[in-house]
């Protein structure tokens, strides 16, 4: 039997978070820490920058902001004697640093710095941070654990380094890595290659949750120096994910790849106090299924969606319904991330709208158990055609009438947000985006646009996927009819 020195429990508080709210986001931590002391874990980690939330942006250039992110860290030291706690903030030192600390019986024992900023894509990290000098082990008893952050996996050196000069059997990475369609995928694989060319244990941790226009899926992974998958966390959900890993079973053996590599970085060790594990019950890691390409990309819009609209103040939302697939789609995700108590639909037919479209968007509405609120355009639009009448006077009609109907459509979704407080979800999809097929200041105006990076073709899909769950709630004329925006004979 192996010796329970060689044993670490590590639990993965994959949490979800808010940027800006230090208060919040210190007592959730606390929360979680309790809950994986009652699992008997060792360890607790959470994700990288979790009491400033990420992407903290232009907070992060506040000095009273990264003095409050640092009080509440202390708050949290001084609260907890079990487990140790690797948790993620904005410090200041020679710069300000994207940073874990370690918690350490009701101590600060040590502060890692992120070394690879991120300046692509989404990431701006350059612009804020500076980046750490070393490599950063943690020492409990017979186990070395390399401590990293996000980037810090991506590219080879700390991995190196933590592992040659470092020694350690275990890589930890705390991470925020925002969510794009079959990243699961590849974030697994990346692990899978770490682990087995460093002979190691990895276990990586990601943020959960939507951040205005970013996602994070979560997907946690605990990963062996085989390749298997020792635990994986929940997608689009809040999960600990707890896992016993036992380094005494890191011997080489034949066909596992072992690189002792010493890498550039030097590496600065914290040592902390091991944790008595021989009256702890055996801990089953829990390993979920990955959803499947519409099942995650439908779970990514309806957590986003979720997050947006509760993070930024809102209780409800208002929602055009044209009887078409766009808006349909888009009530149906809100009902799923709201509920429909929280989702109003509003028709606004003009001389165009074929009776069926007004006669489907009372169908949905129905299927769903949404309010609907019907305002006809077509008086507004009169009104409109007869104040231009002398400023257009010899133009034959053209686009111009068309996106009058559409500003009009906006006007009163507008009206509505202002005086009830409901924030208008946008209908247009990406295919529209692209191509200019849609009216500015009127299908564009609005709070949120749900379908923003979803081509049309995938509408359908999702359309189609979620008539799968449950019973179908998508009449299927709204399916099956072609596309039209009824703004013109």
């Amino acid at each position: 039997m192996p010796k329970r020195a060689s044993i670490i429990r590590l639990a993965l508080a994959q949490v979800n978070l808010t940027v800006g709210d230090i208060g919040g986001n210190t007592r959730k931590v606390l929360r979680w820490i309790d809950r994986a002391d009652r699992q008997g874990a060792d360890i607790v980690a959470f994700p990288e920058l979790t009491l400033a939330g990420y992407p903290a942006e232009d907070l992060l250039l506040k000095k009273r902001f990264l003095d409050d992110c640092r009080s509440a860290l202390e708050r949290i030291a001084g609260k907890v004697k079990r487990p140790v706690v690797v948790v993620g903030f904005p410090s200041l030192g020679d710069g300000t640093h994207s940073s874990v600390a370690i918690i350490d019986r009701g101590r600060i024992a040590g502060i890692c710095n992120k070394i690879e900023l991120p300046n692509y894509g989404v990431f701006d990290e350059r612009r804020y941070f500076s980046p750490g000098k070393r490599a950063c082990v943690l020492a409990l008893d017979k186990v070395r654990i390399g401590v990293s952050i996000c980037e810090d996996i991506w590219l080879e050196g700390v991995s190196a380094a933590q592992v040659g000069r470092g020694k350690a059997q275990i890589i930890l990475n705390v991470s925020c890595s925002p969510y794009h369609a079959g990243k699961g995928a590849q974030r697994e694989a990346l692990m899978k290659a770490r682990a087995a060319a460093n002979n190691v244990y990895v276990a990586y941790l990601n943020l959960v949750g939507g951040q205005d226009e970013l996602v994070f899926d979560g997907h946690s992974l605990v990963i062996d120096p085989e390749g298997k998958i020792l635990a994986r966390g929940k997608q689009f959900d809040e999960d600990l994910v707890v896992a016993d890993l036992d380094v005494s079973l890191l011997k080489r053996r034949p066909g596992t790849r072992h690189r002792a590599v010493a890498g550039g970085l030097p590496v600065a060790t914290v040592k902390v106090e091991a944790r008595p594990g021989s009256r702890r019950r055996k801990v089953t890691p829990t390993v979920h299924r990955p959803l499947d390409r519409l099942e995650e990309i439908y779970a990514a819009i309806v957590t986003g969606t979720r997050d947006y609209v509760k993070k930024n103040g809102f209780d409800k939302v208002v929602i055009g319904l044209s009887g078409g697939i766009d808006s349909a789609l888009v009530a149906v995700m809100a009902v799923d991330a709201l509920g429909k108590e929280s989702v109003t639909g509003v028709s606004m037919p003009s001389r165009y709208s074929s009776p069926r479209s007004v006669t489907d968007a009372r169908k949905l509405a129905r299927s769903l158990g949404i309010k609907l609120m019907e305002v006809g355009i077509d008086a507004i639009f009169a009104s409109y055609l007869e104040t231009l009448k002398v400023a257009l006077k010899g133009q034959p009609e053209d686009v111009t009438e068309e996106n009058i109907q559409a500003r009009v459509r906006g006007n009163i979704l507008m009206a509505l947000s202002n005086k009830f407080g409901w924030l208008v979800l946008t209908t247009g999809n990406k295919s529209e985006l692209a191509v200019g097929y849609c009216t500015l200041y009127g299908d564009l105006a609005g709070g949120f646009a749900i379908l923003k990076d979803v081509p049309k073709t995938l509408v359908y899909e999702l359309a189609a996927y979620r008539n799968l769950i449950g019973r179908p709630v998508i009449p299927e004329p709204i399916l099956t009819k072609a596309p039209s925006a009824e703004l013109r004979p």
